[in-house]
């Protein structure tokens, strides 16, 4: 007997890009007014000085404008945002080119070369520092903002492990060599790309062949795949009322478009159920939202999207919410959670290889769906997670945030809410801890507590509301500012001030109040955005945390629209 042959779709959604025409590049940078844009990080102001000093001895004339007066190219400072002012500031001062730095992070890199991108459409010619493990997504990025061939100068080398005269010398003689050469060559254009359109058959074979074509193209995670043909993305789109050409959202760094079409094709290839079509779009709401910035999600620290499901839906298509919750093994878990890392890889463009949009340095694995326990929520008196985003018990809600790794398993032990909270406090604070600098930095950190219904039912017994929960966590996990500050160099904040901070509104009078290195500040930046979920073995006396990246995926809910006949299709 012959094996099936499928035909089978492209899984991805059409480009959005336009190509940025190439600028003329400095003709005598002597007489040019040249601008550094930063985002404050990874010795970048140890750099800047020898930059200007190194390129003045080369070319006698040439002026310099520091990067505070275009503000942080990566986020907010000084109380505003750069980028979409950056043409108008740039005019302003009459630059003639910009030098951007420092590409040596998995969304420093984009920043900046999103920043240099501006810049170029506004007809300002460009040099981007990119460190040298990072070269290859600051080219994709690019690409993908309509730049090919972006003017990008390499920082040869580990930046974060260099000595001070290690920095200094390859700032001298190989970066400012590199910024000279990108800002006086010539640039060229990318080649035209002809895509498939959603119904072409883009290969014919049978099971085996379509895998191996999908993982030939970088369109798959690793594992088999049910192939995307037009039948099987039908019986998707056959539970959702919306228009298959709908587009939900273009995210970077691809820039591609997210229609209800390509949500059928990637929820096929995940294993899930057609009629988990109306959750699949929730998620990918909920992720094309800017805010929730699903284009940074090839950070270095490795995060992955958590999607938390609330209301009647849970039940109805059998999610699991009690034992092995955050196992594999139930289909609805299993393919919702693989369908939001297969949306991040074939819609946003995060492959870690060949070409490194991807900067995981180690990572963490795809999660699971988990759903909440309503039952038990309704039995403590306690809101369900969903209610904490504004939405009605009853409600079907998807939310998602971002999780890049968890605690050990946390026994909690005794009859009142103190013993269990403590240990809360001593390990899911202490991890979060570990991470405290960027949400500090940030002002958000939304950090989430998977609790068993058995250990809540103790904390509640007590007289404890969830609020309640939420303010002792945050009221009793602290962490020295010694640590802190040691904790965010490492990483490549390399200009991190807490006085600057607090002068620039981002943090409160309690990470002021002395200047003693050694004083403990609070870890979280504010107790409701701590998030708790009721689930798991209702009979066993463990919580287990989940550290939120605080740079990106921020909570974000949305409600699961279902089509108008749900239950006749439903028991169809």
């Amino acid at each position: 007997m012959s094996e099936p042959v499928y035909e089978v779709v492209w899984p991805l959604g059409r480009s959005t890009v336009t190509e940025i025409d190439a600028k003329p590049r400095i003709s005598d940078l002597s007489k040019a007014k040249i601008a550094h844009l930063s985002h404050y990080g990874f010795r970048h102001d140890e750099m800047i000085p020898v930059i200007e000093e190194t390129m003045r001895e080369q070319f006698p004339g040439i002026e310099f404008v520091a990067p505070e007066v275009f503000g942080n190219i990566h986020g907010p400072k000084h109380g505003k945002e750069a980028l979409p002012v950056l043409p108008q500031r740039l005019a302003e001062h009459g630059i003639d080119a910009v030098i951007t730095g420092v590409g040596s992070c998995g969304t420093c890199t984009p920043a900046v070369a999103r920043a240099s991108t501006i810049a170029e459409n506004a007809g300002v010619p460009s040099a981007t520092i990119v460190a040298t493990a990072f070269l290859r997504q600051a080219g994709v990025v690019a690409k993908g903002e309509g730049m090919a061939d972006l003017c990008i100068a390499e920082f040869p080398g580990v930046i974060m492990t260099q000595s001070d005269e290690e920095l200094r010398r390859n700032t001298r003689d190989v970066l400012v060599p590199n910024i000279v050469e990108q800002l006086t060559r010539a640039v060229g254009h990318g080649e035209e790309v002809v895509e498939p359109d959603k119904r072409d058959v883009v290969f014919t074979g049978t099971l085996d062949e379509v895998n191996e074509y999908f993982i030939e193209h970088q369109w798959t995670d690793g594992l088999p795949i049910v192939p995307p043909t037009i039948d099987r993305i039908e019986a998707f789109l056959a539970f959702t009322d919306r228009d298959p050409d709908e587009v939900l959202g273009v995210i970077q760094p691809e820039n591609r478009e997210a229609t209800v079409w390509a949500v059928a094709a990637n929820g096929v290839m995940s294993g899930a159920r057609p009629e988990y079509m109306p959750i699949l779009i929730a998620v990918v709401e909920a992720m094309a939202e800017p805010n929730f910035y699903a284009r940074d999600f090839g950070a270095t620290p490795g995060l992955e999207p958590l999607i938390v499901v609330n209301g009647p839906i849970v039940k109805q298509l059998g999610f699991n919410y009690e034992t092995a919750v955050m196992r594999v093994g139930r289909q609805s878990n299993t393919s919702v959670g693989r369908f939001a890392r297969m949306f991040l890889r074939n819609i946003v463009g995060l492959r870690f290889a060949p070409d490194d949009a991807d900067k995981a340095s180690i990572g963490v694995g795809m999660n699971v769906a988990v759903a909440e326990n309503e039952d038990a929520v309704s039995e403590i008196g306690w809101p369900s997670h969903a209610e904490g985003f504004g939405f009605a018990r009853g409600e079907n809600v998807v939310t998602v945030q971002s999780m890049m790794a968890s605690t050990i398993p946390i026994y909690t032990a005794g009859d009142t809410a103190e013993q269990h909270l403590d240990t809360l406090v001593e390990i899911f604070g202490g991890m979060c801890a570990g991470w405290a600098h960027t949400g500090i930095k940030k002002r958000k950190n939304f950090p989430l507590l998977i609790m068993s219904p058995g250990v809540a039912k103790v904390i509640a017994r007590s007289g404890y509301s969830k609020r309640d929960v939420q303010q002792y966590l945050f009221d009793h996990t602290k962490i020295s500012v010694r640590t802190l500050s040691r904790h965010a160099w490492e990483l490549g904040y390399t200009s991190y001030d807490l006085q600057q901070l607090h002068d620039e509104g981002m943090v409160s009078d309690a990470y002021v109040e002395s200047d003693d290195p050694d004083r403990l500040v609070p870890v979280f930046v504010a107790p409701e955005g701590i998030g708790i979920v009721l689930s798991g073995d209702p009979g066993r006396n463990q919580s287990r945390g989940y550290v939120q990246n605080q740079s990106h995926g921020y909570p974000t809910a949305k409600r699961i629209e279902l089509p108008r006949d749900w239950d006749a299709r439903l028991a169809h």
